[in-house]
């Protein structure tokens, strides 16, 4: 495997990530600096992560803390560059972001993905990775095209080096009354 890095993305990554999803296709790049801005100014408490193969960008994964929910995120894009592809890049990616997560004091992450054939390799990556079954609702993405819910727990932190979760948009009282 080639040496990488993984670190926070940057505004400098923005061309190589584009590159990388130019190469994938996974969304059209032009969206990406629009979609990276919050971060980059410090304005979401989503996660944009590189992983750079020397010095340039070959992947990225970005989660977000899902709304009304205590503790509990979405990995709602990773991207490997073709060639890199099944060399740990993306495991290396997935373990980063629970890890930092799991400092962070978060309980969950979550990962949606596609039911039908084409994504076998996708929903095998996810269980080798520890991630289980958890859903699936027929015919969400398209018809005949299930979404499938991977979930892991992660492990609790010692209650003294504990940060508060973060809670993204909660609408309800801890007791469950408005």
């Amino acid at each position: 495997m080639n040496k990488h890095n993984i670190d926070l993305a940057t505004e400098a990554d923005v061309p190589g990530l584009q590159s990388v999803l130019d190469q994938t296709a996974l969304f059209p790049a032009a969206m990406l600096p629009d979609l990276l801005a919050p971060f980059l100014s410090d304005h979401t408490t989503a996660l944009w992560l590189t992983c750079r193969v020397g010095t340039t960008p070959r992947g990225f994964c970005y989660a977000a803390p899902e709304p009304m929910t205590d503790g509990t995120w979405n990995l709602r894009a990773i991207a490997i560059t073709p060639v890199h592809q099944g060399q740990g890049l993306g495991a290396a990616l997935v373990t980063e972001m629970e890890r930092r997560l799991h400092d962070k004091g978060q309980r969950i992450l979550i990962i949606d993905t596609s039911g039908t054939d084409t994504f076998r390799s996708v929903r095998q990556f996810y269980h080798n990775l520890g991630y289980r079954e958890e859903a699936r609702l027929a015919d969400f993405w398209a018809a005949g095209d299930d979404r499938v819910t991977f979930v892991k727990r992660l492990p609790p932190r010692s209650p003294r080096l504990r940060e508060q979760p973060v809670r993204a948009g909660r609408l309800h009282s801890r007791n469950g009354l408005c």
